[in-house]
């Protein structure tokens, strides 16, 4: 992981793609990762008899795609503020693979703080399956700021 500095950083930059194969196993790890211990999450047969097509992803585990895209993006010294907007549109389900893309949209400073804006979502074959959102992060600033 390389570090990301504030003067580095540009309006329009690239987040991801980053690519989470939803497989068995990740959705059972996930599951007890996070202690979200809903039948939905991680056993094919209730999943369908509650309505869904198959076990999905939770929220958890969703939201820590996001993170792991802007920490791929910022580096370890850079601090993630906010995340906002998250929202999930359609079921992620065992199978398929969810691929977290964004972009950066606006970047200022406040003093000597370096933020950064982006905007995020998750893509799932040819649809957003969540989001759009964003997330506000700092960057350390560099010997050229």
């Amino acid at each position: 992981m390389t570090q990301k500095h504030w003067g580095e950083a540009e309006v329009g930059d690239a987040i991801g793609p980053l690519a989470f194969p939803l497989t068995v196993y990740r959705m059972v790890v996930a599951a007890g990762a996070n202690r979200d211990f809903n039948s939905i999450h991680h056993n094919s047969e209730y999943a369908k008899a509650s309505g869904a097509r198959e076990m999905y992803a939770n929220t958890l585990f969703l939201q820590g795609m996001w993170e792991r895209a802007i920490r791929d993006y910022m580096g370890p010294a850079g601090t993630l503020r906010r995340i906002g907007g998250f929202r999930m549109n359609s079921f992620n389900c065992v199978g398929e693979t969810v691929v977290v893309k964004g972009e950066v949209t606006r970047k200022w400073r406040e003093g000597e703080t370096g933020f950064v804006e982006m905007r995020l979502w998750s893509e799932n074959g040819d649809r957003t399956s969540v989001g759009p959102g964003h997330a506000v992060v700092t960057l350390p600033l560099g010997l050229e700021s």
